[in-house]
């Protein structure tokens, strides 16, 4: 990949043609000096705000912490991560600005902002997510991940897929964002070993416990946000008494006895599928199997949902939960000891860097 330094930049950034490169002071411009009313989220490596470009077009403006080292590693590993890549359900990155101590990237403005704050937020919202709108939801995550997994070279590992980072369009089209985390995985690797980042609840448990990354961790917090999706209820909630905390937890109890349709949004509508919705929350159940190996892979689970492949329900077993992670985290000795023993037995690749651009062969699961 050939790298340029943009006129005042203090690091390097790739050459990627299809991204406009903006001055910060069009973007000033565009956001009304950055200015409160123009904010409309925030996350841990700076802050979003809305922003109307010279000919008029309607953008998200992302700034990007400039005292932050991992900030840098963030803009640039989406800059080489999303630049050249075009789907429905990912977000399109549209430039960017790297002057002096400033790393800012803009994105394609999304009406109905994110899963978290209007189908899982707290606040009132005014839109209505029946049935067909999730199964819309549902099946677009599904495919933006399929495609990110499955038919692009290299392939990506998003790493922090959760409820805040589904952003909807006016359309409820979803669309997978920040990528900031992003990782490849680089050719006859079983996985890469990475330190952990990301929101508790989504984990799967070989990159919580170990740093383990691999395609199967995505598909894992994907099971958990399609339990979101189906039961309107966030993941983890402890102001609830400790037997329902956690949603997965509570999925599978229903599971067992056989009532999985108690968990489902009560919110729901008329044009609720009941069987739909018990078979959506089955595959979140066989996507947060706690052996990788069980989990299936993004394209059967968009088979899955869409109805062309039979839900394997004798795959289900009990899924890894957030309290096992608690029970394991808990010793320390115990952690370490696993980890000596895992360097000498298993195959990995081990990485510092944000993102690589080496091409690789895509090694697809069969589950």
């Amino acid at each position: 990949m050939r790298f340029f330094i943009l006129t005042c930049a203090c690091f390097i950034v790739p050459d990627v043609h299809s991204v406009k490169v903006f001055s910060y002071k069009e973007l000033r411009k565009a956001t009304h000096d950055f200015g409160g009313a123009n904010k409309i989220g925030e996350g841990g490596f700076g802050s979003v705000f809305r922003g109307v470009l010279k000919d008029g077009t309607v953008v998200a403006v992302k700034v990007l912490s400039a005292t932050s080292r991992q900030g840098i590693r963030e803009f640039l590993t989406e800059l080489t991560a999303i630049s050249d890549i075009k789907h429905e359900n990912l977000v399109t990155l549209i430039g960017c600005c790297a002057e002096g101590s400033h790393r800012i990237l803009i994105y394609n403005y999304l009406e109905n902002s994110s899963l978290a704050q209007t189908l899982l937020g707290t606040r009132y919202s005014n839109i209505r997510f029946n049935w067909r709108a999730r199964v819309k939801i549902a099946v677009g995550v599904a495919r933006g991940l399929a495609f990110l997994h499955e038919e692009i070279r290299p392939p990506i590992i998003h790493r922090d897929i959760k409820a805040s980072n589904i952003l909807l369009d006016k359309d409820l089209t979803p669309k997978i964002s920040d990528f900031g985390f992003a990782r490849l995985l680089p050719p006859n690797a079983t996985h890469v070993s990475v330190r952990v980042a990301g929101t508790l609840g989504y984990l799967a448990p070989e990159y919580a416990i170990r740093g383990q990354v691999t395609k199967k961790s995505d598909i894992y917090s994907y099971g958990v946000l399609l339990l979101e999706i189906v039961s309107g209820i966030h993941n983890t909630n402890t102001r609830l008494p400790a037997e329902d905390q956690f949603l997965l937890e509570r999925t599978w109890r229903l599971y067992e006895k056989g009532n999985l349709n108690e968990i489902i949004d009560v919110d729901l509508g008329d044009d609720l599928d009941v069987e739909e919705a018990c078979c959506f929350l089955k595959i979140g159940l066989l996507c947060t199997q706690d052996g990788m190996a069980r989990r299936p892979n993004m394209t059967n689970v968009v088979r899955m949902l869409t109805g062309e492949k039979i839900v394997a329900v004798d795959k289900i077993a009990r899924p890894a939960m957030i309290t096992d992670f608690a029970e394991f985290k808990a010793s320390n000795k115990e952690q370490r000891s696993r980890a000596e023993t895992l360097s000498h037995t298993t195959k990995s690749f081990t990485t510092t860097e944000p993102f690589s651009s080496s091409e690789t062969p895509t090694q697809s699961s069969s589950v």
